[in-house]
């Protein structure tokens, strides 16, 4: 008897919550005890027998087949219940200019890592997207060495700013300033991965210059006597060269010409692409943009439509100061998604501007380009753009306009891919994932230990933005990172084999070469006819 009531005082978190609240007076005594057994016995017969009851009238309007079924387990209420995981609390990291004004230093509380349970799921991280393994071949030459602080020390010549991260803060040596804001901007991006993901890219220095054209000539670093490449990042490479690309300003603005951060402007180029269905556009290749950067440029002048000729293309020379006298009012991007076809064209390098085409649905018309940013390798001809000739543009674009307006469908699609990779593969959150991989990878391969440089000034996001004004502080405060991200950096995926890279670059040519023996075709039976 005793061992049965202490099994019901103590046993089951229910009984000993019924013993604490209901019984406990009646057993103050061996009499009251009894009886009080009885009665909870009593009680427990009956609760299991209305159970089986219940179970077996359930069971038997169900389904009129089940009546040989076996009864339902009974459920342990003690052990069954699955409460809801708490959500995580989202962190949030406001700009402290109150704080910052008076003392001009950063912040002390920015967190440098997160607890257990601000921690994001790992089975969140997705895969990155193709263009992610090119960081593998950015890095190649410094695979097999490593990177000294010689060959940083090297990549000073031309950088403009070094920046050191140092227990998950930044410091900035500034060498020479940049054209516009291209540092400042480029800078606020590091700032704001650090925002995103705290604690988790690793100490490093590197040396960053913002000049578009790439000047580490890979000719220069052959031969077993060879000393290794300066490690020098930059918006754009080209095959001749071993900077590292980065991704540039303008995906956290250019108050210069007035673009919007890349999350904003991304959006209001998928409204734009609303506005007008593909095949209501007008059936025209259009470009508009500053001739007086490049050669090649100013030849594209010549393919406008005239009064002698019409080479299906639409050429506007862009005069960014009277645009800016006139509020930017013919220069909004989401209002020129309206032709069918749109032409890219570098400038004196690789050009901001590929992202925003690619981003319009329009087909995009690619002069043979000589320079590449982070993803453009990944783009593919005939199915992400049409390639133009960069020796005979005019008849190049008047082919590819009337094959395209010829093959609505198929063009139409083209057009669809890029503006899918640009709005999808190219979001803010995988621009950040791209430089946090970059710069672990970059990092792994450092053989010295990163400190803080001497003249650095410690940068953060109110030593930047509590002192902006204008444009420069509306684009700061528009592409602030408020928080670490709820999700893990996407799954970088492995390098190319020399296989791989050997298909691509065949793959290219030989979609390139189609498109040439098409046209050649195309001018041979307008010749003869």
């Amino acid at each position: 008897m005793h061992r049965l009531q202490r099994c019901l005082w103590y046993g089951s978190g229910v009984f000993r919550h019924l013993a604490d609240t209901i019984w406990r007076p009646f057993l103050k005594s061996p009499a009251r005890s009894s009886a009080a057994f009885l009665v909870l016995a009593f009680l427990l017969v009956s609760a299991f027998h209305s159970t089986r009851l219940l179970d077996s009238s359930a069971s038997s309007s169900s389904s009129s087949s089940s009546i040989s079924a076996a009864p339902r387990p009974i459920v342990n209420i003690a052990t069954s219940h699955v409460y809801p995981r708490k959500p995580r609390k989202k962190l949030e990291i406001p700009l402290d200019c109150a704080s910052y004004n008076p003392s001009r230093t950063c912040p002390s509380n920015y967190p440098t890592s997160l607890p257990p349970e601000q921690r994001p799921d790992p089975s969140s991280a997705a895969a990155c997207p193709e263009y992610f393994r090119w960081i593998h071949e950015d890095l190649k030459p410094w695979a097999r060495t490593g990177i000294t602080r010689d060959a940083v020390e090297r990549a000073r010549r031309t950088a403009n700013f070094r920046l050191a991260i140092v227990g998950g803060r930044a410091y900035v040596e500034t060498y020479r300033k940049a054209f516009q804001t291209r540092d400042v901007f480029t800078l606020w991006g590091i700032l704001q991965l650090l925002r995103r993901y705290p604690g988790q890219v690793p100490d490093l220095e590197l040396m960053f210059d913002c000049v578009d054209w790439p000047v580490i000539h890979s000719r220069l670093y052959r031969g077993p006597s060879a000393t290794s490449p300066p490690p020098l990042f930059r918006y754009c490479g080209d095959d001749a060269t071993l900077d590292i690309v980065f991704p540039d300003w303008s995906f956290w603005g250019w108050p210069e010409v007035n673009i919007k951060p890349w999350e904003s402007l991304s959006r209001d180029l998928k409204e734009g692409n609303k506005r007008v269905k593909w095949m209501d556009r007008e059936p025209h290749a259009y470009w508009k943009g500053n001739p007086a950067v490049a050669a090649t440029r100013q030849d594209l002048l010549r393919c406008n439509v005239s009064d002698e000729q019409d080479w299906n293309a639409r050429i506007f020379a862009q005069d960014w100061i009277r645009e800016s006298q006139q509020g930017y009012k013919q220069s909004d991007l989401a209002n020129q998604c309206i032709h069918r076809y749109k032409i890219y064209i570098e400038g004196s390098a690789w050009s901001v501007s590929e992202k925003y085409i690619l981003a319009c649905d329009s087909v995009a018309l690619v002069v043979k380009p000589h320079y590449y940013d982070f993803f453009t390798r990944s783009l593919m001809p005939v199915h992400h753009y049409w390639p133009i000739r960069e020796d005979d543009k005019c008849r190049s674009i008047k082919f590819a306009v009337d094959w395209g307006n010829s093959h609505k469908q198929k063009a139409h699609a083209i057009g669809k891919a890029a503006s899918t990779f640009a709005l999808e593969e190219l979001r803010m959150d995988l621009v950040y994932d791209y430089m946090f991989h970059l710069l672990n990878e970059y990092a792994k391969l450092l053989r010295f230990k990163p400190v803080v440089p001497e003249k650095a000034v410690e940068f953060c996001s109110e030593h930047m933005a509590c002192q902006a004004n204008g444009p420069e502080k509306k684009f700061m405060e528009e592409s602030l990172v408020k928080g670490p991200a709820d999700t893990y950096p996407c799954k970088l995926p492995p390098p190319y084999d020399a296989p791989s890279l050997y298909a691509i670059r065949r793959r290219k040519e030989n979609s390139i070469k189609q498109v040439e023996m098409w046209e050649r075709k195309y001018w041979d039976g307008l010749n003869k006819s």
